[in-house]
């Protein structure tokens, strides 16, 4: 039986790039994702949309208006395209974010 749960210690880490780790699951065009920032992670720009959790840690996201600080606690919601782009960098040791997306 199915208990809908999903124990994040089973699931391997993976790092898509240098300051980066994280675990995936996927299934029925959505994916979870917990992520791991630390301070080597490149600074880029990024277009794509993000619904997330922190869950521990601190970093700032540039936009194109302004520089917003999201902290422990805090829920984002960034649409996707241009004139969303953004750009992260990690203020703690460490930042730990669960996302959302579509596949």
């Amino acid at each position: 039986m199915n208990d809908y749960r999903i124990d994040f210690a089973l699931l391997d880490w993976e790092s898509p790039f240098p300051g980066v780790r994280q675990k995936v699951i996927a299934g029925k065009g959505k994916k979870l994702r917990l992520v791991e920032y630390t301070k080597e992670m490149p600074r880029h720009w990024c277009m794509k949309a993000h619904i997330g959790f922190i869950i521990d840690g601190r970093f700032e996201i540039e936009f194109q208006d302004g520089v917003r600080i999201f902290e422990q606690g805090d829920g984002l919601f960034i649409p996707e395209g241009e004139e969303h782009r953004h750009k992260a960098r990690v203020l703690t040791e460490i930042v730990s974010v669960v996302f959302v997306e579509d596949i």
